[in-house]
């Protein structure tokens, strides 16, 4: 994944997604104003109020409970277009968010298996957990400061350069530092926020893993180890963390201190103006400008309390534009848009590596008739599931071109590529939902006698019966939990109910019993009748009857025949194969 700078441009690639709540804006910024200068005005007549009091006994009542009354009422209009603002502000951050997780889920969608299989599964989510929950909370919290305060800090100053042009100035003056603190802490710790979040993503990644895998991890009394790679990956993220947060924390104190000390000079320079008479400056005058500036001052302020929260959402930004700028699968090419018919494949010169630096396949050469049924067998990386993934298109072939009914895959619409074939992979997949709607996950208008009928040639209808809510039986982490062994049942029933032109087996009886896998054996002779079928198989008494078996070794077909030819081949590949599995029988 290339790596990036965090800077300006990933907030400036976000703006789109607020400018898209135009009115929203135009809403939270009047109300900005009308929060900011109630709240502007509500200064100024408490330095009136302050003033009304001249000295013992010497109060004017009358104006000051005026005054009083007066200020209620700004105060209830002040809370009210907070209130408003912080619901238009919410809806600002939140709603934008969604719609940026909507872009990357599609984008998601669109790039090559190659992608996932170099990146971490949990790395991914954070992204779109994580990484997006901390970009929606900080733009909450800035438009909530943003809209009333910049409004407050524009007449506050206009106010201040009425009443006093010199306190103006050290207001001004502190305000500089304050951005000066701001700047130097935020440029010292974004890269440590960055690799926060990277770490965040690699826990999760980890995690997802460790989780899943929690069988295997105990079988093999792998908990103290796993633990260790926890508590390294998790002292990581704390060492980070703590050197992020540590920096970061700094930024509100050392404001503070500045803004302080800009209190104690217009204390004491406001002090001497009123005892020297200067400049028309009264106690009033004071009470009121020292309220100005804590006003004037309050946004820079808080936006420096959240500055944690800014620098990871920009650290969450930056990873998620990250994986939209992932390069998307490449597009079809024009060509044929009709359905596959026969089903004829041919491999023309293909080679093929996951890793330039490592060659896989080279020079395969292979030709497949309509409805024959092609088996491959091999040592473990000999090359076999590749062959399906780059018929699939999974990945592209380096050279070479695959045909099938004499037209290139490149020039056939992924889609329907896809479509012609029928998987069922060794490794069983089914999502939270009911099983009718994992059994129809490939076609959603099959009926019920299609369903039933599938189901009973896997040998999956009696479980199904026998369950009290049938196919509405919900599967999942809050539904029934079910063997690995009908999981596959289930997978095998969807294929059939898919209806494919070409089919795909890749160990698919792997996880269920002798008998239960001679009743596949029969339905899978039914379903590929006059079908292109691939049979990926460890175990060769599931593909005998093969027209034509391929024994790979290391990317290369280095045997092709049927059974009984391949047995007459001595010491060959298939022979050592096959007595290696019947010896004992």
């Amino acid at each position: 994944m290339r790596k990036r700078h965090l800077s300006a441009e990933p907030v400036h690639r976000f703006l789109p997604y607020l400018t898209t709540f135009r009115k929203e804006i135009i809403l939270a910024t009047l109300l900005g104003i009308i929060n900011g200068i109630t709240a502007v005005t509500m200064t100024f007549y408490i330095g009136k109020a302050v003033d009304t009091m001249i000295g013992k006994q010497q109060t004017d009542l009358e104006q000051l409970l005026h005054i009083i009354l007066l200020l209620v009422g700004i105060t209830l209009i002040t809370a009210l277009s907070q209130w408003l603002i912080q619901i238009l502000g919410n809806k600002v951050a939140y709603f934008s968010v969604a719609k940026l997780r909507k872009d990357a889920f599609i984008h998601l969608n669109q790039l090559p298996l190659r992608f996932y299989d170099q990146t971490a599964h949990g790395d991914i989510m954070s992204r779109f957990t994580n990484d997006l929950d901390y970009v929606s909370e900080a733009c909450a919290a800035i438009f909530n400061n943003v809209f009333s305060g910049m409004t407050i800090v524009v007449i506050s100053l206009i106010s201040m350069l009425f009443l006093s042009p010199i306190l103006t100035s050290i207001v001004l003056l502190s305000t500089i530092l304050i951005f000066l603190v701001n700047w130097v802490v935020a440029r010292g710790s974004q890269k440590k926020f960055q690799t926060q979040q990277q770490t965040v993503g690699n826990l999760s990644g980890f995690l997802s893993e460790t989780v899943s895998e929690q069988k295997i991890i105990k079988a093999f009394q792998f908990e103290d180890n796993s633990l260790e790679n926890f508590k390294k990956i998790n002292h990581e993220l704390q060492l980070t963390g703590e050197k992020a947060q540590f920096i970061s924390s700094l930024t509100n104190p050392l404001s503070r201190f500045v803004d302080h000390l800009g209190y104690l000079a217009i204390g004491v320079v406001g002090g001497v103006l009123v005892i020297n008479k200067t400049g028309n400056v009264t106690v009033g005058i004071i009470t009121s400008f020292i309220i100005y500036s804590s006003q004037f001052s309050k946004p820079f302020i808080e936006l420096s309390g959240i500055t944690t929260q800014i620098q990871t959402a920009l650290a969450g930004l930056g990873r998620i534009f990250q994986l939209i700028d992932e390069p998307k699968e490449e597009a079809d090419l024009p060509g044929s848009t009709n359905l596959i018919k026969e089903g004829q494949i041919e491999f023309k010169h293909v080679a093929f590596s996951y890793k330039k630096e490592q060659p896989l396949i080279e020079n395969f050469n292979l030709v497949v008739e309509a409805g024959e049924t092609i088996a491959i067998v091999g040592k473990t990386g000999a090359g076999k599931s590749t062959l399906v993934n780059l018929l699939m298109r999974f990945y592209d072939v380096t050279k070479g071109d695959i045909l099938i009914d004499g037209t290139s895959i490149n020039h056939i619409p992924r889609d329907i590529l896809r479509q012609s074939f029928g998987m069922v992979l060794q490794e069983t997949w089914l999502f939270n939902g009911t099983i009718w709607d994992n059994l129809t996950f490939g076609n959603p208008d099959a009926s019920n006698e299609q369903v039933i009928a599938a189901c009973k040639d896997a040998s999956i209808y009696h479980f199904i019966s026998t369950l009290p809510d049938g196919f509405h039986t919900h599967l999942g982490q809050s539904g029934l939990s079910i063997s690995d062994g009908q999981k596959q049942l289930l997978t095998i029933a969807r294929t059939m109910i898919s209806q494919p032109k070409m089919l795909i087996l890749d160990e698919a009886t792997s996880s269920v019993d002798t008998l239960t896998e001679q009743h596949i054996q029969d339905a899978f002779l039914n379903m590929m009748k006059n079908k292109t079928s691939f049979v990926i198989a460890h175990r060769l008494s599931t593909i005998q009857e093969a027209d034509k078996i391929l024994v790979m070794d290391q990317g290369k077909v280095v045997e092709v025949g049927t059974h009984d030819e391949l047995l007459t081949i001595q010491d060959g590949f298939y022979y050592t194969l096959y007595h290696a599995q019947f010896k004992r029988s």
